[in-house]
């Protein structure tokens, strides 16, 4: 039997995979569109979008606690709202990466601006891991938004080489595997949250 430290910290790095993904295909296509990208930068982007993925969950972890304390009988609702939102967020990434395939590249170099952009883009489905993580502590929450951004900082410094070397024939393939993930997460949060 798996202790609660082994759980969480596996949940938590499943939860990074699951969110990072979305940023992984953006960071192929960033690799793609800038071959002669440098390390400094390829770790500054990467760190961006590790920023994002890290503060969203805590943003709504703060929105759905507050909600919660008030009114106390919302707390049964949270197991049936992660799976609600991850799976909804799931099936939308599988679609997406099943249909939308390869993105067009317009050659461009990115701009702080557009990072910007992309990475609220992509970290605006991890705001809902706020209602998954509502039964931690603040400290639980904060290590799991850690965990998160660090796990989207290591996949997406690897979409950027991956995407400077083999382009975006991983891109549809990596949303199709995060909508997967999410939506076993979602799964595994509802039958802990209401069975046990």
């Amino acid at each position: 039997m798996r202790s609660p430290l082994v759980l969480f910290l596996l949940n938590s790095i499943m939860l990074g995979v699951g969110l990072a993904m979305d940023a992984f295909s953006v960071s192929l296509a960033n690799g793609l569109n800038e071959p002669k990208m440098k390390a400094h930068k390829m770790a500054g982007i990467a760190g961006v979008f590790a920023v994002f993925q890290a503060v969203m969950p805590l943003i709504g972890w703060v929105l759905v606690h507050t909600i919660a304390r008030i009114f106390k009988s919302f707390e049964k609702c949270i197991p049936w709202i992660a799976l609600i939102l991850l799976c909804y967020i799931g099936i939308g990434m599988i679609k997406e990466g099943r249909d939308a395939g390869e993105e067009e590249k317009n050659g461009a170099k990115l701009t702080f601006g557009a990072l910007l952009v992309q990475g609220v883009a992509t970290s605006i489905d991890a705001l809902s891991v706020g209602f998954t993580i509502a039964e931690y502590d603040f400290f639980m929450a904060l290590c799991t938004a850690l965990i998160i951004g660090g796990v989207t900082f290591v996949i997406c410094a690897a979409g950027l080489f991956l995407g400077k070397r083999f382009g975006m024939r991983l891109s549809g393939k990596a949303n199709i595997l995060g909508g997967i993930i999410l939506i076993a997460i979602g799964l595994e949060i509802f039958v802990t949250g209401v069975f046990f």
